[in-house]
């Protein structure tokens, strides 16, 4: 346990990623970490795409950007863009798809790798061009977007943590 909640607590979102791509011996430790993340009754709704194609995760990217009403890459210059949806017809959806977020984000933190979780998959795949993504990649089905775990190596030191607010625990005994 002492290691898990080390990791827990040094993890930190990055924004500010280095262009090395990560090594496909990592990124599949990352991805198998999300695939254990607990959902709703065992039903894994979650899906995770991992984009490395530049072309691909620079068009998300500029999907994303649209959206947010911005012209900068809102993915931070991570190489790496995991992308979780989950299946609309489970009702654990949206809670299943946010603990592998979690998941590939605390795996990261403890291989050494920087994340961050990046909004607006929902609009984005709700889209005409992010279901045609999803049709392009062979993926069917009726999914949400959840997130995007961009993911990399650090291109500086983390900020320190905020303090914990002293109202964040309450007993009930």
């Amino acid at each position: 346990m002492a290691e898990t909640l080390k990791t827990i607590k040094e993890r930190r979102s990055c924004r500010n990623f280095k262009p090395d791509m990560v090594p496909k011996e990592l990124l599949n430790k990352v991805l198998e970490a999300g695939t254990w993340a607990p959902t709703g009754m065992g039903m894994q709704s979650p899906i995770i795409i991992a984009v490395t194609n530049k072309e691909l995760r620079d068009k998300l990217s500029k999907m994303n950007a649209e959206i947010m009403g911005s012209k900068t890459d809102p993915f931070y210059g991570a190489p790496v863009v995991l992308v979780v949806l989950a299946d609309k017809n489970k009702p654990t959806h949206v809670y299943d798809g946010s603990l592998v977020m979690g998941n590939l984000m605390l795996a990261a933190a403890d291989l050494g790798l920087g994340s961050c979780w990046i909004h607006r998959a929902k609009e984005e795949f709700e889209s005409e061009e992010g279901k045609g993504i999803l049709k392009a990649l062979g993926i069917e089905g009726d999914y949400e977007g959840i997130g995007h775990c961009v993911l990399g190596y650090v291109a500086e030191p983390a900020k320190e943590p905020k303090e914990r607010k002293a109202s964040y625990v309450y007993y009930a005994e």
